[in-house]
């Protein structure tokens, strides 16, 4: 039974993602809302099960986030100066709570991607796994920011072919990226999974 868990959510998830695309308004902030949750509950559930380090991996990564995003918000370091709409909902020091079960979502199986590609070696395994969760969010922004979720005050000098998004950005992520995937690795890496890293396969979002 706890092994069809973490499949059975990433179905839901699929499901739901593909929903996304055919939906507007309220009721796309509501499916967006859904894949966050769910993606969130899958990223902990593997990690309960195969390390036992659900709850670990659930408050590292929401105290990187809202460190993170707290900082970026007052200041506009790393990331440049952003704001976050009201669609997102209640806050925590002006980071709505959805945020950090986004990086829950993405940061996991950023993480257990590199461990697969490169087990032996912690800097690259580190490297690899930030460059993975930054590249996830350079997918992601450009479409949130055009469904309102978010915009930025200077999104010029922007990513090649995306003039919503400033370059800033990306820096910013790396950087989040290779503190946050080393707390990941300090606590995961010696553990013997007790499931698949691969299993199961999160989408890459689209």
């Amino acid at each position: 039974m706890t092994r069809v868990l973490p499949w059975a959510l990433t179905g839901l998830l699929l499901a739901t993602a593909i929903a996304y695309p055919l939906t507007a308004g309220a009721a796309r902030d509501a499916v967006s809302w859904s894949i966050v949750l769910l993606g969130a509950a899958l990223a902990v559930v593997h990690a309960s099960l195969s390390r036992r380090l659900g709850l670990a991996v659930l408050g590292t990564v929401a105290l990187a986030s809202v460190v993170f995003e707290s900082v970026g918000l007052a200041t506009g370091f790393p990331y440049g100066s952003y704001t976050y709409s009201d669609a997102l909902g209640p806050t925590l020091l002006g980071v709505p709570f959805l945020v950090p079960l986004a990086w829950l979502m993405m940061a996991w199986p950023s993480w257990l991607l590199a461990h697969r590609l490169v087990p032996g070696s912690r800097i690259g395994r580190i490297a690899v796994a930030a460059y993975v969760f930054a590249a996830w969010d350079v997918v992601l922004d450009p479409q949130l920011v055009q469904a309102g979720y978010w915009t930025w005050a200077h999104p010029s000098p922007g990513l090649p072919g995306i003039d919503t998004v400033p370059l800033t950005n990306l820096a910013g992520w790396l950087l989040a990226g290779v503190v946050l995937m080393t707390a990941l690795d300090l606590l995961a890496a010696r553990r013997t999974p007790t499931l698949p890293d691969h299993a199961p396969c999160w989408r890459w979002p689209g």
